[in-house]
């Protein structure tokens, strides 16, 4: 799973109640665009991200308007 800083994260819940989580991508960390990347949650909460199975990241568009990888 690769991305660029302003693309978006999406965590989906792994547990029956349990919300999804998006996020802008702020700061990429590994290597060549690799995890982990530094997250900025729609909440506020500011994390770094180890993204697991339940993560898809979004790419920004031209326009600002996330799509799907």
């Amino acid at each position: 799973m690769n991305a660029s800083v302003g693309d978006r994260l999406h965590v989906h819940g792994n547990t029956v109640g349990q919300p999804d989580r998006a996020g802008e991508i702020i700061e990429v960390r590994g290597p060549e665009g690799g995890p982990p990347f530094v997250v900025r949650f729609d909440d506020g909460h500011t994390g770094l991200v180890f993204p697991g199975p339940d993560a898809v990241v979004e790419p920004r568009t031209g326009e600002g308007v996330p799509t799907e990888r």
